[in-house]
């Protein structure tokens, strides 16, 4: 029998209508103030789809969406692609120039925005860059949006639009960017993006059984592919909140009986070092979630597990291995295998001519699952004439097909002629005890790594030649005692030209309180 959860939900609004049908009572999204069902959530958004009818958003209109993590954020999500809106997520870490830039870029014609987050009041600064936004023709608050007043007229041809909608369509622009450049739009279809969540959702081991937590914002393909895209193509419940806290993190995780935490590392890291997580009640987490927060019987080996891997041009993780199971001992370390309907390559990275398994060169990407494009670049500027994907990244594929990532093409440099590749040494590092991360560039031809740790740098450093080659070991060192110290983008990205003026700046080893 044909599975209708993989051939009918090639469009945002038929996988709606059928979790609504299916599980109407199953609650979709919590936040710590609100909690809505698939059921309600099929009927607000018609009524606020409606809602935006009204007021002249239709198929093919870009939207802006800046606005924290919340129950309001999907629905408002929800209903503009329901009806063939292309939904364009902002990040709400942009100073104003990044925001008139990326709205640019994309040709933002309507922007829903909160007054104000963290200190930011993004309607008021970008007053002064409405004369460059041509496109732009409506501004809104997030409340504006969802009070409009709505005729009988829209309200009775939802359905139309809705029907209208197809797979091909242009669906989401997701902004990403490296340590510089423009912004890069990059432009998704309903089929490719729901497709490339769907054929990561057993790796990540989220069924219609899982509570789903992720501290990822949703603007970022992480939050809203394996977060929001994710629950809704499983069934799932996600749990989110605006700004993750230690207290209130586990708070919510205990409360809401969470049973995957997924996302970043480091923050799981934090949480199982905080005292509170002593009275916390994480019974609920299964494996498959980050192991910080597991029993110690639920952990596995260092790089037994994969480490799922993909970008934003990919609609997230198109590279994994179940996340509660140990690889081929052969495999540890890597990111696993290609998941279906994505084709991967190592080519050479100055002829740019496939190499043999084991080798390690550019990852190139193809198949259904990859961006349709780029926002205000022609396809032969984004694609091979053969039609692969550069992505820049670097790595290798063993003789079994696990792909073993070893950093950025344009962040791998010589040390007395010996290539480095940063990722490799910050592998190392991290399995340092004590070391809660580690980030490595080039100071001068020679090694320089910002460690998060509290252990001193002589013991760093001797931990590290056990681990390295001595032409990798660093010899820059600048130590803090809190992640919080890591410069990054926007994007949450290592800002590795702020990284390197850190470690130029550093006179040989220091700790920075």
């Amino acid at each position: 029998m044909t599975d209708p959860v993989r051939c009918g939900t090639d469009t945002v609004d038929r996988l709606v209508r059928l979790r609504a049908e299916r599980d109407p009572t199953s609650v979709a999204v919590i936040d710590p103030h609100a909690r809505i069902t698939y059921g309600q959530l099929h009927v607000t958004t018609i009524d606020l789809a409606a809602a935006f009818i009204e007021a002249g958003v239709g198929k093919g209109t870009r939207v802006g969406l800046i606005m924290p993590n919340s129950v309001r954020w999907v629905q408002i999500a929800v209903a503009l692609t329901r009806i063939g809106a292309v939904l364009v997520p902002l990040s709400t870490l942009l100073a104003p120039p990044e925001l008139a830039a990326q709205l640019r870029t994309a040709s933002v014609r309507v922007l829903i925005s909160v007054p104000e987050f963290r200190g930011r009041r993004y309607l008021d600064d970008l007053e002064a860059h409405r004369a460059a936004l041509p496109a732009l023709r409506a501004v809104w608050t997030a409340e504006q949006a969802v009070t409009a007043p709505v005729s009988e007229r829209a309200t009775r041809i939802v359905d139309a639009l809705t029907d209208a909608v197809t797979p091909s369509d242009l669906f989401v622009v997701m902004f990403t960017s490296g340590s510089s450049g423009p912004p890069k739009g990059v432009m998704h279809s309903h089929g490719n993006a729901l497709a490339a969540v769907r054929s990561g959702l057993d790796a990540r081991c989220i069924t219609a059984e899982t509570r789903l937590y992720l501290p990822m914002p949703f603007f970022w393909v992480g939050g809203f592919g394996s977060g929001v895209l994710s629950a809704l193509l499983a069934g799932a419940t996600l749990v989110t909140e605006e700004i993750p806290q230690a207290d209130t993190t586990l708070r919510l995780l205990e409360r809401e009986r969470v049973t995957l935490f997924r996302g970043w590392p480091d923050q799981a890291e934090a949480l199982a070092r905080h005292p509170a997580s002593v009275s916390a009640d994480l019974s609920s987490l299964r494996p498959g979630s980050l192991e910080a927060l597991l029993p110690p019987q639920d952990r596995s080996d260092p790089g037994a597990r994969a480490t799922l891997f993909g970008m934003t041009e990919a609609f997230g993780p198109y590279c994994g291995y179940r996340a509660d199971t140990d690889m081929p001992r052969s495999a540890w370390g890597s990111c696993g295998r290609p998941f279906a309907g994505m084709q991967v390559r190592i080519t050479d990275t100055e002829s740019g001519a496939p190499v043999s398994g084991g080798v390690i060169g550019e990852i190139q990407l193809r198949g259904p699952h990859v961006m349709r494009g780029v926002c205000r670049r022609g396809r032969e500027e984004v694609f091979t004439a053969d039609g692969w994907y550069p992505t820049g990244d670097l790595g290798r594929l063993d003789d079994d097909g696990f792909l073993f990532y070893h950093g950025r093409s344009d962040d791998m440099f010589k040390v007395s002629g010996a290539t480095v590749y940063p990722s490799e040494v910050e592998k190392a590092l991290r399995t340092i005890d004590g070391v809660a991360g580690a980030f490595v560039t080039d100071v001068s031809n020679a090694v320089g790594a910002m460690v998060v740790s509290r252990r001193p740098v002589d013991q760093l450093r001797a931990e590290a030649r056990a681990r390295l080659s001595a032409f990798k070991v660093p010899t820059v060192w600048l130590v803090v005692d809190d992640d919080a110290a890591v410069p990054r983008r926007a994007t949450g990205k290592v800002d590795v030209r702020a990284l390197r003026e850190l470690l130029t700046a550093a006179t040989g080893p220091r700790r920075v309180p």
